[in-house]
């Protein structure tokens, strides 16, 4: 149960910081201020979850929660650094960003599915992440 509980806490917590990543890697070409500020309200919501993932992480290890390594950030930014290279639009930006975020949808149901008997604690903030991430794909599809 320790186990399972860690796991989806790691899940998450890379999940987050792939999500903030993802984030900061287009940021710099984003011209649309109004998309701007979205993306550094999703920033937020990702950098809040990351941080109630570490609050109880400490619970079931003595070690830190584990984050996306150093080949999947450089595999994230190039991937979008070549997507980019010809359009750099916010439409392309927003679905590359929606892209992610259904892959961490995707996951995230999975884990909910396959580890009913978790912690409530740690349910909650799997649960919280999906839906905030559902939330992000909508508001994203506006900037499509």
């Amino acid at each position: 149960m320790e186990n399972q509980n860690l796991n989806i806490l790691d899940e998450v917590n890379k999940g987050a910081t792939m999500g903030m990543d993802a984030i900061s890697y287009v940021s710099d070409k984003v011209t649309d201020d109004n998309f701007k500020h979205v993306l550094d309200t999703e920033y937020k919501k990702y950098e809040k979850i990351s941080e109630r993932v570490n609050d109880l992480y400490s619970n079931y290890s003595d070690k830190e929660p584990h984050e996306t390594n150093a080949m999947n950030k450089m595999m994230t930014w190039y991937g979008i650094q070549m997507r980019t290279m010809a359009d750099d639009t916010t439409s392309k930006l927003s679905e590359l960003l929606m892209q992610g975020t259904n892959m961490g949808i995707i996951e995230g149901r999975r884990l909910l599915n396959q580890n009913q008997d978790a912690e409530p604690s740690v349910k909650n903030i799997l649960n919280d992440f999906v839906v905030m991430q559902e939330d992000s794909v909508e508001t994203l599809k506006k900037y499509l």
